[in-house]
């Protein structure tokens, strides 16, 4: 199994493989968002740390059960070889109503097929109003390649 586009990266190559990512991971399917990972994958996310599909999959059934409404803007920051940098936010409601934005930086590494063996995720988190969300849904076409402020 591959999953194009295959590193070396150019900056084509970078942004499809970042925005394929924005939109799996928007669909919320921890088995469809594990299948671009090796099966023996190693990630840190924020103070966790995983290995394998398996693992990845009972993380995001975890992740997506508490964080609701879950909805993912990832941008490209660098690219070289086999590895791509991204910055990202977040915006999920916690069961008591609460709304959050999360702000993260991602480091990845992929195998010579397209799979992603390494993922290194840092995310801050904050609480913020109904009225202050800005991102709803799925990126819209219109919207692909558009950075989101950081504020």
């Amino acid at each position: 199994m591959s999953r194009p586009p295959l590193p070396p990266f150019d900056a084509t190559a970078a942004a499809r493989k970042v925005q394929a990512a924005e939109d799996a991971w928007n669909t919320r399917d921890p088995e469809r968002v594990a299948l671009a990972y090796t099966e023996d994958s190693v990630w840190r996310n924020r103070d966790l740390f995983l290995t394998g599909r398996d693992e990845i999959v009972a993380f995001l059934r975890r992740k997506w059960a508490r964080e609701l409404d879950y909805a993912l803007r990832k941008e490209l920051w660098a690219f070289h070889g086999d590895r791509i940098a991204v910055r990202f936010q977040y915006e999920s409601r916690d069961a008591a109503g609460q709304w959050w934005r999360s702000y993260g930086n991602e480091m990845w590494e992929f195998a010579e097929d397209g799979l992603m063996r390494r993922r290194e995720a840092s995310i801050n988190d904050v609480p913020i109003g109904e009225a202050d969300r800005r991102i709803f849904g799925p990126r819209p076409e219109s919207e692909r390649g558009v950075l989101l402020p950081l504020r």
